[in-house]
C-alpha cells in the first residue's frame, strides 16, 4: 500500500485534485508536501486538471506560509524517478521556506542536490 494513498484528513489544504499537509521531516518550518489525491508516479503522469490544481495549491499555500512565518523565499521541489532521489513513487512536491540566514550560502539554490555542482 503506497504511504500516501492511505493518508487521511484533516489536510492544511485541499482543492479537486491535490491536497497538503506538513512534511513529517521537514526541512524548514512550515514545510509542506502537496500530493495528488489520485496515485501518480510522477509529475509526468499527471493530467491537465491536475496541473492546474498543483498550481493553484502552490499559491493558495504560499500565501498561508507567508501569513504564518514570514520566510523570506520559497524553494519547490520535485523527484522524478530513483535517480532524482524520489523514494515514495506517488507524485509530491515539496514548498519549502526558506529564511535569510538557514545556510550560509545559498546560491545556487537547487543546484544543491549535487553539492559540488551548487556553486558556480
Amino acid at each position: 500500500m503506497c504511504l500516501f494513498c492511505s493518508i487521511e484528513k484533516p489536510y492544511i489544504y485541499e482543492n479537486a485534485h491535490v491536497f497538503a499537509i506538513y512534511d513529517a521531516f521537514p526541512v524548514s518550518k512550515g514545510h509542506v508536501l502537496i500530493i495528488t489525491k489520485k496515485h501518480r508516479n510522477d509529475y509526468f503522469a499527471m493530467t491537465e486538471a491536475e496541473v492546474v490544481s498543483l498550481h493553484e495549491a502552490l499559491h493558495a499555500l504560499k500565501s498561508i506560509l507567508d501569513t504564518l512565518h514570514a520566510p523570506q523565499g520559497y524553494n519547490i521541489g520535485i523527484n522524478n524517478g530513483k535517480a532524482s532521489g524520489q523514494t515514495i513513487f506517488h507524485l509530491h512536491v515539496h514548498l519549502i521556506p526558506r529564511y535569510e540566514g538557514d545556510m550560509k550560502d545559498p546560491r545556487g539554490g537547487v543546484r544543491g542536490v549535487i553539492p559540488a555542482l551548487q556553486k558556480y
